[in-house]
């Protein structure tokens, strides 16, 4: 008598029935691209400028924005100290204005009965804005009129990134929720 394998299927389309994504990997998947975006602005080249966006800034928001009910609001606590970590500002600063968002976005969407990816993005400017400024009230730095150009470029870029980001989050969204064989 002939052994069938039960893991074996003969359809085109049978292996990918009756499988539930990982819990594992939906849950991790969020968490450590935030971490990884807070990681990554170290490896660029230094300047004299602020040039590199706050990506893992950006992809807390991403997360938040597109993803309306999977971060809950108190993850900008131990996001915003990861970041703290990496970032060159005083510690506590991306504690505060984490937190700061989640709350804000949590109240926003409250307020408002439905989002466009428009209002997301202007949510995300005038919140990445908010977030440059008083990095740069708070540095330690004084600021003047020069050093405030000087933070231009890094807000024309940070407001740029914000819809390749979004893109960059909704894959991962699908990837995370792709149907994971569990081993």
């Amino acid at each position: 008598m002939e052994r069938i394998d039960p893991r074996a299927r003969s359809d085109a389309y049978g292996s990918r029935l009756n499988r539930s994504h990982s819990p594992v990997v939906a849950n991790i998947v969020p968490w450590a691209s935030i971490m990884l975006g807070s990681i990554l602005p170290i490896f660029f080249i230094a300047a004299a400028l602020p040039l590199v966006p706050p990506i893992g800034y950006l992809m807390l928001l991403g997360w938040r924005l597109v993803r309306p009910g999977l971060l809950p609001v108190w993850a900008g606590i131990p996001l915003g100290i990861f970041d703290d970590l990496y970032n060159g500002q005083p510690f506590g600063f991306a504690l505060l204005t984490w937190s700061l968002t989640m709350l804000t976005i949590e109240v926003l969407d409250a307020r408002l009965p439905w989002r466009s990816f428009w209002q997301d993005w202007i949510a995300a400017v005038l919140l990445g804005a908010f977030y440059l400024g008083s990095g740069w009230l708070l540095s330690g730095a004084s600021p003047t009129l020069f050093s405030l150009i000087a933070l231009g470029p890094q807000l024309v870029l940070t407001l740029l990134l914000f819809p390749i980001i979004s893109r960059v989050v909704a894959r991962l969204d699908l990837w995370r929720l792709w149907r994971w064989k569990r081993v």
